[in-house]
């Protein structure tokens, strides 16, 4: 993260436990902050004499996360009913995910810099990644992953900064940030291919999913819609204006060609995402804060729920069997289907993030969004509104300054125009069971790192998960355990 000016100052307490900014579905994280207990090659050489950690003209980090799984059973009335295959499977099932990052970064000229990510992937996620709406319970799960590791390019951008004067400020030396000073106020803009989140809603408590919770309804809003591919990344551009202790963001992506889909539609000024976010940060009772509040809006090709379910009434022959077009796959001759009525949409969405330091070992959040639930998912998950909060600690208080715990419990909901669609037996890319008794879906989970040595973490995790899907007939509740082991480099 790099807030400005006194901004960075007055949150100097949370960043020394709190570390960086995490993924979304189908995203890698974003790494966690540089710590002076990692070994790492910037450390190595700087200690030499061969590297300025304070004045960086490159770096390179990396990382490397396996995340298991197991879900045990749990009574649902039914599962994929007539055909529609998005239900989460109420048998036991294991899940796991392998992610390794490098992070390279140079600069150009004063003020530019360019970042290339590369990374590797292999996964397993539960029920084929189907039947969870905003609960998903692993951040690192893509859609369309495979068990064979890929690899890929994460990150590809440019990165400049115009400095507007104002205090200096110093930027540590992180993945994807050169070590060096910039002025309070300044403008960044970046160009290429991102994540929304390297950019947006980058909340210091519950920080990198790497280091702190497992379930992707803690990473950012679980109903925030960003345009991306099924990896979590787009081609775009993002401004950051930084005065003191405001700032104001605003990103521009590009969605995919069919929703959740990998290939990005390029037709740059036809579809899009846009983002906006408003940032303040403050200090109470001597300690750290913030309050962001962020709007998007993704003009996209995508289908109306409403529309989905009139077509079908009006002419049964246009059920989701019969699809000719891009569809998930379902069965179900008696249900509607989006691939009918897809067509330009407009979805809207405005939410509030809240983050506050209650001592100088604990920070708390609260996440909060309302999405207008009128059309399909684009690129992230099933939720249409979301609530989430909870606590990070850091273990200083029991002598173990790098271990993180964490408690936190999540909340989404289906749009009344989405639930009257699953009702009747739709799916999206998601959820789907064949049928619904509204409900809203909630995660509880708590967990706990342990710094075994020096950049090594081992974490134990436990989520209590009810009615996947929305669906209060395969209410659960679940339960699901979890470890991961994280190294940093």
């Amino acid at each position: 993260m790099s807030p400005g000016g006194r901004s960075r100052a007055r949150s100097s307490v949370l960043l020394t436990f709190l570390l960086g900014a995490g993924p979304a579905l189908g995203q890698a994280a974003p790494p966690a902050a540089h710590q002076d207990v990692a070994f790492d090659v910037m450390n190595v050489l700087s200690a030499a004499g061969l590297h300025d950690l304070d004045d960086e003209r490159w770096n390179a980090y990396g990382q490397a996360t396996y995340i298991s799984s197991w879900k045990f059973p749990f009574p649902a009335a039914y599962t994929n009913l007539n055909g529609s295959p998005n239900s989460l499977l109420p048998t036991a099932e294991r899940s796991f995910t392998f992610s390794a990052t490098l992070f390279l970064g140079v600069r150009l000229w004063p003020g530019g810099e360019a970042y290339v990510v590369p990374e590797i992937i292999a996964e397993r996620p539960l029920s084929n990644l189907r039947g969870l709406g905003g609960a998903i319970q692993n951040f690192e799960l893509q859609k369309g992953g495979s068990e064979t590791p890929q690899i890929y390019k994460a990150r590809f951008y440019l990165r400049q900064t115009f400095g507007f004067g104002g205090e200096l400020v110093k930027k540590d030396s992180q993945p994807m940030q050169l070590g060096g000073t910039v002025d309070a106020r300044r403008l960044v803009i970046w160009v290429g291919d991102f994540s929304a989140l390297d950019v947006l809603d980058k909340n210091t408590v519950t920080g990198d999913p790497r280091q702190t919770f497992l379930n992707m309804a803690f990473m950012t809003h679980a109903s925030w819609d960003f345009t991306a591919d099924a990896r979590g990344y787009s081609y775009g551009v993002a401004l950051e204006l930084y005065w003191d202790d405001w700032a104001v963001r605003y990103a521009q992506l590009t969605p995919p060609k069919d929703p959740n889909q990998l290939p990005l539609d390029f037709r740059f000024f036809t579809y899009f995402g846009s983002n906006l976010e408003l940032e303040h940060r403050h200090t109470l009772w001597g300690l750290p804060g913030a309050v962001r509040v962020l709007g998007y809006r993704n003009q996209v090709f995508t289908g109306s729920f409403d529309d989905a379910v009139n077509a079908f009434q009006a002419n049964p022959a246009k059920n989701a069997a019969a699809c000719t077009s891009f569809n998930y796959g379902s069965k179900n001759a008696a249900a509607p289907d989006l691939c009918w009525v897809r067509k330009d949409n407009v979805k809207l969405g405005i939410g509030i993030d809240i983050e506050q330091a209650v001592t100088p070992e604990i920070g708390v959040f609260l996440r909060a969004m309302y999405s207008d639930g009128k059309s399909e998912v684009v690129a992230f998950n099933a939720a249409d509104r979301s609530l989430a909060f909870g606590a990070v600690m850091r273990g200083a208080r029991w002598d173990r300054p790098f271990d993180l715990t964490g408690i936190g419990l999540g909340l989404s909901w289906a749009s009344s125009e989405h639930a009257r669609y699953l009702a009747v037996g739709g799916i999206d890319g998601f959820i789907g069971d064949g049928a619904l008794r509204q409900a809203a879906e909630g995660v509880f989970e708590v967990f706990y790192s342990f710094n075994l040595f020096k950049a090594i973490w081992l974490t134990g995790d436990v989520q209590l998960l009810w009615n996947p899907g929305y669906n209060a007939d395969r209410g659960g509740p679940l339960v699901i355990l979890g470890v991961r082991a994280h190294a940093e480099f």
